[in-house]
């Protein structure tokens, strides 16, 4: 047993093909949000590649909203809000990533736009809200320095993402890689 990471107290004594996947998206999703973003970096941000690796980390932090969620006590409230807050802000993330595609192709930027057009722009603000309730999950569960981590990585993220800031953007997800990381890592260990 790692020392340094306490099981939560909900987790299954026994591993399952579940619990294995929602743990692993603790890498996966941050590693392919990195990838994302120094995509991003690289070629400017309407690039297509680089939102069709967005929209898949958008998702793949979907199932880490559940991963998280899944280990607060079943009448969490804060579980519960995770919940809300996290599949919402998935879903802004991953229309975030389809507008890069969508101005890959030479159309103009959604957020320019009026009308319909404004939802993207609210449902884009919750993922990094999603965060902040993923830190204060990892904190009550005794996750003390991820849960920083994150929180610090929520605070920039709509700095990094709003103002296209990829010097920012990069270092945001690769502390959220060594957050998340750093609690996929024993798991996979002792599986």
């Amino acid at each position: 047993m790692h020392a340094t990471i306490a099981a939560p107290v909900t987790e299954p004594a026994t591993t399952t093909p579940t619990s294995r996947m929602l743990t692993a998206s603790l890498l996966i999703a941050p590693l392919i949000y990195l990838v994302a973003d120094s995509t991003y970096a690289a070629r400017g941000w309407d690039d297509g590649t680089a939102g069709i690796i967005h929209v898949l980390g958008a998702i793949g932090y979907g199932v880490v909203v559940l991963r998280v969620a899944g280990w607060l006590p079943p009448a969490s409230k804060l579980a519960a809000f995770i919940l809300l807050v996290g599949l919402i802000g998935m879903a802004g993330n991953v229309a975030y990533g389809f507008e890069a595609i969508h101005m890959s192709l030479g159309d103009t930027q959604l957020v320019d736009r009026s009308g319909a057009a404004n939802l993207i722009k609210p449902l884009g603000l919750f993922f990094p809200v999603s965060l902040a309730l993923i830190a204060a999950g990892l904190a009550k569960l005794g996750h003390r320095w991820p849960a920083g981590l994150v929180l610090v990585a929520a605070i920039a993220w709509p700095v990094a993402h709003i103002g296209n800031i990829a010097a920012l953007a990069v270092p945001v997800n690769v502390a959220l890689v060594v957050a998340f990381g750093s609690l996929a890592w024993p798991a996979t260990r002792e599986s």
